[in-house]
């Protein structure tokens, strides 16, 4: 009977801790993507598409924004 009960608990608190974990990680690789163009421009060329530098700052001008607005208090619009 206990072994379920702790089987469950330590399933769902792994869940939980692995989702954050991910959104963490995700955050920091937009940060990172933000910084550096040529990171940018790779995950661009991965999901098809060719970027001019002017799509490319306008694309990292975009994230910018997106990532101040997470960051004030209240969180998301």
């Amino acid at each position: 009977m206990w072994t379920v009960i702790i089987s469950i608990i330590t399933l769902i608190v792994g869940a939980v801790g692995g989702f954050f974990a991910g959104v963490f990680y995700l955050r920091k690789q937009l940060e990172k993507m933000q910084s550096d163009p040529d990171m940018l421009q790779k995950m661009a060329k991965q999901m098809g598409y060719n970027m001019n530098k002017q799509q490319l700052n306008k694309a990292q001008q975009m994230m910018s924004k997106q990532q101040q607005g997470m960051r004030r208090p209240g969180g998301r619009k």
